[in-house]
C-alpha cells in the first residue's frame, strides 16, 4: 500500500479509503468485519464513515459496527485513522426536533459524544461536516471545534460537498481566529464522468493545503464495466447507472471507455480508481466494498499504472472542464 500525506497535516493515509456506508444496510455485521480486517492486512490505514450511516430507522448502527470491530482488540484502532460526519438529523424517519442536526455548537458537541460511544472510542482523527450548513457561523463552529480539540475528542477536521468559496471561507474564519488549523480535507464527488470538481472546489483545496477525497469513485457503478456485464451475465443496472445509461450519448461514451479499456486489458474499475489516484490533489479515493472480491479489485487499482497514452485517450472520451479561471472566463 502507498501512503501519503493528508493536505498539509502531518498525518500519513493510505491511498485508497475504506469507505463504510453499506455496512450494515447491505453488508452485516460479520463480513464488514472481515472486509475492514483485510483491508487492514492489506495496508488500507484510512476508514472512513457518517453518523447518519445505517439509515433510517438504523441511523448509527455503522458506526456500531466500527466501534465493535475495534473493541476485538488486537491494535484495530491505533492502526486505523478514523474519520466520521456531522450534519444530518439522527431522529430516524421521524420529524425533527430543533438543534439536533447542522452545524450549531449544541448539535455538533452532541454528536461528537454519540459517535466516540458507538465507536468505542475516545477520540475521531478527522471529523468532517458532511454538508455546509448556511445557517451558523463558522466563528461559531470553530469555538466548538477548538473545544473538542482541547478535550481530545478530535484531532482534525474535513468538510464535505463544500463549494470553493465555502473552503476559503471556512479557513479564513479559522485563520482570523487562530487556534484550529482548519480544514485539512474535503470529500467531494470526482470521477471521470463527473469533472466539475475541478473548476473551483479542487483548486481551493490545493490553496488551502486540504488533501480531496473522492466520493462514488466509479460515478454509481456507471465506470465499473457496467454495460459488458449486462452482456455477459445479464446483470441490469440499476439506480445512477441505470439513469445515466437511458440518455444514448452517455451510453455511447461508456461504451467507448469499455472499449479503450478493453483494448489495454484492463478493468474498468479499477481503471477509474487509478485515474484518481494521478489527480493533482488527490489523497485517495473513498471505496465502498460490499464484498471482498470488490475490496480485492480496489487494492489492484494501487498498484496499477496507467500510460500517458492511456491517460490521454481518456480525457478525450471524459474531457475535464479546464482550467479554473479560464474554461469559464474565455
Amino acid at each position: 500500500m502507498e501512503y501519503t500525506q493528508l493536505g498539509r497535516t502531518g498525518l500519513k493515509v493510505s491511498r485508497l479509503v475504506l469507505g463504510t456506508m453499506n455496512f450494515g444496510p447491505q453488508t452485516d455485521e460479520p463480513t464488514s468485519h472481515a472486509i475492514l480486517d483485510s483491508a487492514l492486512d492489506a495496508g488500507v490505514n484510512f476508514v472512513d464513515t457518517a453518523n447518519v450511516y445505517g439509515w433510517g430507522e438504523n441511523k448509527g448502527r455503522t458506526e456500531e459496527i466500527i466501534g465493535n470491530w475495534f473493541a476485538k482488540g488486537g491494535g484495530r484502532r491505533d492502526k486505523t485513522v478514523l474519520a466520521t460526519k456531522v450534519y444530518g438529523n439522527m431522529a430516524g424517519d421521524g420529524p425533527s426536533w430543533p438543534n439536533h442536526d447542522k452545524l450549531s455548537a449544541l448539535n455538533i458537541r452532541r454528536a461528537v459524544d454519540a459517535s466516540l460511544k458507538r465507536l468505542q472510542t475516545d477520540c475521531i482523527d478527522v471529523y468532517q461536516f458532511h454538508h455546509v450548513d448556511r445557517d451558523t457561523p463558522f466563528e461559531e463552529i470553530w469555538q466548538a471545534i477548538d473545544t473538542l480539540i482541547q478535550q481530545g475528542k478530535i484531532l482534525y477536521v474535513g468538510s464535505s460537498n463544500f463549494p470553493g468559496y465555502k473552503i476559503a471561507q471556512a479557513n479564513e474564519v479559522a485563520a482570523r481566529r487562530g487556534g484550529t488549523i482548519g480544514l485539512v480535507s474535503e470529500q467531494c464527488l470526482y470521477n471521470l464522468a463527473e469533472r466539475r470538481a475541478e473548476m473551483e472546489v479542487i483548486p481551493a483545496a490545493q490553496e488551502y493545503g486540504l488533501g480531496v477525497i473522492p466520493w462514488s469513485p466509479l460515478q454509481g457503478g456507471l465506470l465499473g464495466g457496467v454495460i459488458r456485464k449486462q452482456v455477459e451475465g445479464g446483470r441490469r443496472a440499476s439506480g445512477r447507472a441505470a439513469d445515466s445509461l437511458k440518455d444514448p450519448a452517455v451510453r455511447a461514451q461508456i461504451q467507448s471507455y469499455e472499449d479503450l479499456l478493453d483494448k489495454h486489458g484492463i478493468e474498468p474499475g479499477e481503471a477509474a480508481l487509478a485515474w484518481l489516484l494521478t489527480r493533482p490533489g488527490v489523497t485517495g479515493p473513498i471505496v465502498g466494498p460490499r464484498t471482498a472480491e470488490q475490496l480485492d479489485s480496489a487494492l489492484r487499482a494501487v498498484e496499477l499504472e496507467l500510460s500517458e497514452e492511456l491517460l490521454t485517450s481518456l480525457d478525450e472520451i471524459f474531457p475535464g472542464p479546464g482550467p479554473s479561471p479560464e474554461a469559464f472566463a474565455w
